[in-house]
């Protein structure tokens, strides 16, 4: 990111905590909302596990949901506390109230929504496949990789494993806990692709613009990727629709986008 770039960041960051710094929450009862604000933090559940959306670096958690939700801990004058688990342990989490929210690369579908609430979305995504195959990379349909000679990897739990599973019957699919190790794979040729949802692609192109792999949004399903909340606490859920809205109408959603993906960009699929 250049300095530019970086200091329109900060000082978007710092108007939208000015703008939101006096926040203060009604009372209600065992609410999660007001359970927040007196504890003094919000805790964030999220996998730690995915390029660019929430990795860790060093010994911290970062990237674009981390940021979002350091946004969120800042408009309600909290910290944020972060909690890393394997992906489908998150829901799961949430719904126990061991954290308040997750932020992880999660898509919105039926299933998850009879289950928790959830607002956004904030990102638009869809399946894509990182790998060195054009051939693969070029699958318009389900149909195109529905075959024994095609070998993928999905992360555990994800909505990636699930349609793998529903519409690949005949592919051999590997189940990885993180993504760097299907990365390994795929460059290593042991797997033909990694299939996995857009910014995630355009995170790892960035991150290996050495190794050879090839990726195409071909919008194989849609994705919307949401915030996922409780479902017990109108309040809560209310608060954290305005403060999408605001974080939207401000560009900062922009803003996180360049920071974390750059320029990177996959080729879009024929009509």
């Amino acid at each position: 990111m250049t300095r530019k770039k970086l200091f329109s960041l900060i000082v978007s960051l710092l108007v939208f905590a000015a703008a939101t710094a006096n926040v203060q929450v009604a009372s209600a009862g065992d609410s999660v909302l007001s359970a927040i604000e007196k504890s003094g933090k919000l805790v964030l559940g999220t996998s730690g596990n995915m390029p660019s959306m929430s990795e860790t670096r060093d010994g911290k958690v970062v990237g674009f949901d981390i940021d979002l939700a350091r946004l969120m801990a800042s408009g309600m004058g909290v910290k944020l506390d972060i909690k890393t688990m394997p992906f489908d342990k998150l829901l799961p989490a949430l719904e126990r109230g061991d954290v308040d929210v997750v932020i992880s690369n999660v898509t919105i579908n039926p299933e998850r929504n009879m289950r928790v609430a959830f607002v956004g979305p904030y990102m638009t995504s869809g399946k894509c496949i990182v790998t060195k195959k054009d051939a693969l990379a070029r699958a318009e349909a389900a149909e195109d990789l529905n075959a024994s000679t095609t070998r993928l990897a999905t992360l555990s739990g994800s909505t990636s494993a699930a349609f793998a599973k529903a519409l690949l019957p005949k592919a051999s699919l590997t189940l990885v806990e993180d993504y760097e190790k299907a990365v390994t794979m795929v460059n290593s040729d042991t797997i033909g692709g990694l299939l996995t949802d857009y910014p995630i692609c355009l995170s790892i192109l960035k991150s290996h613009p050495d190794a050879g792999f090839v990726s195409l949004f071909s919008l194989l399903t849609y994705e919307p990727v949401g915030i996922a909340l409780a479902g017990s606490d109108p309040l809560y859920i209310n608060w954290t629709e305005n403060f999408l809205t605001r974080v939207q109408g401000m560009g900062l959603l922009d803003e996180l986008s360049m920071r974390w993906f750059g320029k990177a960009s996959l080729a879009e699929a024929d009509d």
